[in-house]
């Protein structure tokens, strides 16, 4: 289904009917497809629900819309469309800033948060950004090194093809936008003010976001777990995903009994 926010079409999905409410937000140029492994096992004991953001998969909305505050207020439109007053929220890679945001906007609208090597803190802009050359002037070689990069910890072919899969239905003009919008965010003096159970996952062999940042991360929030996914890279949800799913079990069956 889609839903209408602003200048925007949300393509949104949900399964499952359990009584607890899991709301999977993808990273950068990733749609919620990222989410579609661990939400097979999730989804028969939770609602699920997914949406592909801003710039990404089946969504439609202008490049310029695309914020770190417009896909804040997605997330809310969102939960307020399918009439979800409480959830737990979790994201994966450049979604982590997101959900930080929206916990700290409206804290009471959430049970718990989930970060998967999750990003809170980027540089500012750089002018001789390669990456940000790479999207520039060679879009899909540039994608196709992302994924490889993102799936360290994989062989698989069919795998990789897929990562470019979604990577590539995101325009070569909102996927820059999506990067350059998360330049300069620094969540790390407001980390202190999340007090949600927070679920932290990151996998061991991670190129992108280094395991250190999730290490700190969970030195700076009250109630947290810190789960590191041997072997894994950037994108346990696509590489591990019954891992991920059992660690997101256990964890808030402790704490949201």
């Amino acid at each position: 289904m889609f839903i209408t926010h602003n200048d925007a079409q949300l393509y949104t999905v949900s399964f499952g009917s359990g009584l607890r409410t899991l709301l999977g937000l993808g990273g950068w140029a990733g749609s919620w497809e990222l989410w579609t492994n661990p939400f097979s096992d999730l989804s028969r004991t939770w609602r699920t629900v997914a949406y592909d953001h801003r710039g990404t998969g089946a969504t439609v909305a202008p490049a310029e819309s695309i914020s770190l505050e417009t896909m804040v207020s997605d997330v809310f439109a969102v939960m307020d469309a399918l009439e979800i007053d409480r959830c737990v929220l979790a994201a994966e890679s450049a979604g982590a800033a997101v959900a930080l945001q929206a916990a700290l906007q409206h804290p009471q609208r959430f049970s718990g948060l989930v970060l998967v090597d999750g990003m809170y803190f980027w540089p500012p802009p750089n002018e001789n950004d390669p990456f940000l050359s790479g999207l520039i002037g060679s879009y899909p070689a540039t994608i196709s090194q992302f994924v490889d990069n993102c799936l360290t910890d994989s062989d698989d072919e069919s795998v990789r093809r897929w990562g470019r899969q979604i990577l590539m239905r995101a325009p070569q003009e909102s996927a820059i936008q999506l990067y350059k919008c998360m330049a300069g965010v620094d969540l790390r003096p407001r980390l202190h003010e999340i007090l949600h159970p927070t679920l932290i996952l990151h996998g061991e062999s991670d190129k992108i976001v280094p395991l250190a940042a999730s290490e700190w991360l969970s030195t700076q929030l009250t109630d947290c777990h810190l789960h590191v996914v041997k072997g894994a890279g950037h994108v346990p949800t696509v590489t591990h995903p019954q891992e991920v799913a059992q660690q997101i079990n256990r964890f808030f069956e402790q704490h949201l009994s």
